[in-house]
């Protein structure tokens, strides 16, 4: 299991905004995290990646604790993410992001770089190659030129998943990964979710476009109030009267 959290809480003041959230993410699984706006679910991912501390409960990796380390810590044992709100440096291009997104794997140290040294032009070669398969696998291979600031905001969200798996990470978490984007973008991004997981990643994935979560989850996560208020297949959630009820009201 590469991913579980048990009794997980976080409070700010008086506000629980994740309440005692406990499920777990398999390898090879995309297991979806949804609920109505407010219900906890970036909070829940800031946690996961070291952004913010639980108040309690414990968070495990590959059964290693990893809840209080910090965020580049968590990122160097396997966890890579997309962001609610992009995180690109729109002054560099779509290839360069992604090569960012390699600096964990990077090996020649700052100065041979600085230096153009043998050993590092091979790897920043190596790196940009990879990069332009990365963008390729997100249909961003012609704009891999384009600077960040310049393409439009469906265009950014694929730029930063490839950055995030440029790290060849063991965890993705995704967080809105299809906002912004046409019907026909978010199809590729779901069969691009399928295919990272088929990979042998887990996937926690955040998604208000619910058909799309119940036709690419393997497992989904019910968040509402902080408090996990359901877990299942897509087919048991979708049944799920609790589940109903917090999308829909209570007279659903």
């Amino acid at each position: 299991m590469t991913l579980a959290l048990n009794g997980v809480s976080r409070a700010f003041g008086g506000v629980r905004a994740v309440d005692d959230a406990t499920f777990s993410v398999a390898d090879g699984e995309v297991h979806g995290l949804i609920g109505p706006n407010g219900a906890g679910k970036t909070t829940l991912l800031n946690m996961v990646s070291g952004l913010l501390r639980p108040t309690a409960g414990r968070i495990e990796l590959d059964s290693r604790r990893i809840d209080g380390m910090p965020p580049n810590r968590i990122a160097s044992l396997g966890v890579a993410r997309t962001y609610q709100n992009i995180r690109l440096f729109g002054g560099l291009s779509a290839a360069d992001n992604v090569v960012v997104g390699q600096h964990l794997r990077r090996r020649a140290p700052f100065w041979k770089r600085l230096l153009l040294l043998p050993a590092a032009r091979k790897e920043e070669a190596a790196a940009r190659e990879a990069a332009g398969a990365g963008l390729l696998r997100v249909g961003m291979r012609e704009r891999a030129e384009t600077r960040a600031f310049n393409l439009s905001y469906g265009e950014q969200r694929r730029v930063e998943i490839a950055r995030a798996l440029a790290a060849q990470p063991k965890l993705v978490l995704l967080d809105e990964p299809t906002a912004g984007m046409n019907p026909n973008e978010a199809a590729a991004v779901a069969r691009l979710v399928r295919e990272v997981a088929k990979e042998g990643r887990a996937v926690l994935l955040i998604e208000h476009n619910v058909r799309l979560v119940m036709e690419l989850c393997d497992r989904i996560t019910v968040l509402n109030f902080g408090k996990v208020i359901a877990r299942g297949t897509p087919a048991e959630i979708g049944k799920d009267p609790a589940v109903i009820t917090a999308y829909l009201g209570e007279g659903a």
